[in-house]
Formats: C-alpha cells, structure tokens, sequence
C-alpha cells in the first residue's frame, strides 16, 4: 500500500509538469530524494509513466494527429502526415544521443544539483527569450519547415541534463527559430510522442522483465494518474499560453533553482 500511495504522488508529480518548460524529470528527482523506490526501478517508473502522459497528448491532439480520420479533405491528411515527418526528423538527434550517451548521464548528471543548476539557467534563459521576443513569424505548424524542425531536435538534446525540461528546450528551440508561443508549444507536444514512446520502451527493455506483480500494479497506478494529471494540465497550458508568455514558468524556474542551490550550500 505504500508503493502505491508514492505512485500516486509520483504519477501527480509527473502530469502536472511533463508539459511545463519546468522539467517533470528535475522534479521527480528532487521528489525522490523524499519518495522512491530502490533505485533501480525509481529509475523505470519515472520513465515509464510518462506514457500515461504522453497518450494525453495522443488523445488531446487526436484530431489534429489522425491522418485517417474521415471528415479530413486530401489538403488536411497531406499536412498531417507532413506533420508527422517533421516530427520523425526532430526526434533523430535525440536519439543519437540517448544511444551515445544515455548511460553516463544517467549515471553522473541524474542528482540535485545538476537539476538546481539547469532549472536556474533554464529560467533565466527562458525570460532573456520571452523579453526579445516579437512574436515569432512561424504562425502555424504548416509553416514549419524541415531544416527548422531539424534544429528543434537538436535543441531538445539539451534536456537529456535533468532540470533543463524536455518541453522547455523544443519550446525555447522553436521560438529561437521564429516559431510563435503556440506553434511552439504545440510542436512541443508533438514532439514529445516518440520522444518519449521511445524512452520507456528503453527503460522497460533494459528493466521490465525483472518486475514482480507488485512492481507492474504500482507501475500501472502511476501510469493512470499522470494520464489523468497530464490530460487536465494541457488543456489549461495551451488556454493559458494563447493569452500568456513563458515568464511566469521562467520565474518558477529560477526561484526553485535558487531554492535547491541554498539548500544545498547551508546544509
């Protein structure tokens, strides 16, 4: 019962900042300083959930990922499937580096003051962006061309630092690149799909099959409450950005990473 009561938490943890530029990773690291299981599974629960959150983004998106839906004209399905091979081409990069590198980050960057640290400049950042930015002349995800969502993917390398937030980097990369604060973000989800598909298939290969029957129900109990979390915090996200900037999430950031940095200096 206590494995299931830290998978809810967790599974809150993980709906209500995998699609914030905040870093659901940075937190779920800082959380599991209080909260985790044996480290080895901490590890594959914190990745595995994330596809409760992610098939949010499938559900909440449907009509806009679906190239087979029926009331489509030929001009909606094209863009569509352009859509998704804009998204197949940003994703690459991440790949490449999961496969070269993956490992040692995991082994030496996962920590606090790694996350303290990227959550700090990460927020700074942000703001320096939001306060140049005029914008962006890429109005829609049609507009967003290949080379464009290319240097998208390359940007989101940069979240394999935890505390830097995978939404946050494809986020800041796409308005870098002329992208408005709703194609980026949009692109941002998107993205996020085999990003993430691709991360928690990893984690279950290397992990799933030594999994006892308690460890796939806890497993299951957090992947449904990051779902629901996640479902509910993407509606809100997307209202909110049609009619706000990043600055409130960039000050959040820097005030959590200033937080962690004097905690660890004093402790």
């Amino acid at each position: 019962m206590q494995d299931i009561v830290k998978a809810v938490i967790l599974g809150v943890v993980e709906g209500l900042t995998e699609f914030l530029p905040i870093s659901s990773t940075g937190h779920l690291i800082l959380i599991n300083q209080w909260i985790a299981f044996d480290s080895r599974f901490t590890y594959m629960f914190n990745i595995v959930i994330q596809l409760g959150a992610i098939l949010s983004v499938i559900l909440y998106f449907r009509r806009k990922l679906n190239p087979f839906a029926g009331h489509l004209t030929k001009a909606e399905r094209i863009n569509i499937v352009d859509l998704w091979k804009k998204t197949v081409v940003a994703f690459m990069p991440a790949t490449v580096m999961a496969l070269l590198f993956g490992d040692a980050i995991e082994k030496h960057l996962f920590n606090p003051l790694v996350v303290s640290m990227a959550l700090l400049f990460g927020g700074i950042f942000l703001l320096y962006l939001e306060n140049r930015n005029a914008g962006g002349r890429i109005k829609t995800l049609g507009e967003l061309n290949y080379p464009t969502a290319l240097m998208i993917g390359v940007v989101q390398c940069l979240a394999m630092i935890p505390g830097t937030s995978r939404s946050a980097a494809t986020i800041i990369g796409a308005m870098m690149l002329g992208a408005s604060r709703t194609v980026a973000a949009e692109f941002s989800f998107f993205l996020a799909i085999p990003t993430m598909i691709g991360a928690s298939m990893y984690a279950l290969l290397k992990g799933g099959t030594h999994l006892t029957s308690d460890q796939w129900m806890t497993l299951a109990v957090g992947f449904i409450v990051s779902f629901l979390v996640a479902w509910l915090v993407i509606a809100g996200f997307m209202s909110f950005i049609r009619k706000h900037s990043f600055k409130p999430f960039a000050f959040y950031r820097m005030l959590l990473g200033s937080f962690i940095l004097t905690y660890f200096f004093i402790r």
